[in-house]
């Protein structure tokens, strides 16, 4: 399993809804946090090894609706 963290703008008065979709309709979103910045929400997703992040990226989130641009953050290890 890979993790990586997209932060997605949006249209303007558009974030909440942009979250509440990708949460509920894309599988691979684990969670959606609002944040503060040039960016108005950071998505972790799951993908499994071998998944192609740039097709998931480009046909997965950047076409719902409402969604101006992202910026894929891909993770090498997690410490706990």
């Amino acid at each position: 399993m890979q993790t990586i963290f997209v932060m997605v703008k949006c249209d303007l008065g558009h974030a909440y809804d942009v979250a509440a979709q990708a949460v509920e309709t894309i599988e691979q979103v684990s969670e959606v946090h609002s944040v503060s910045g040039q960016y108005d929400l950071m998505m972790k997703c799951y993908l499994p090894d071998g998944e192609d992040i740039g097709h998931f990226v480009v046909h997965k989130l950047q076409t719902i609706p409402r969604v101006k641009d992202t910026f894929t953050i891909i993770t090498f290890k997690a410490f706990s």
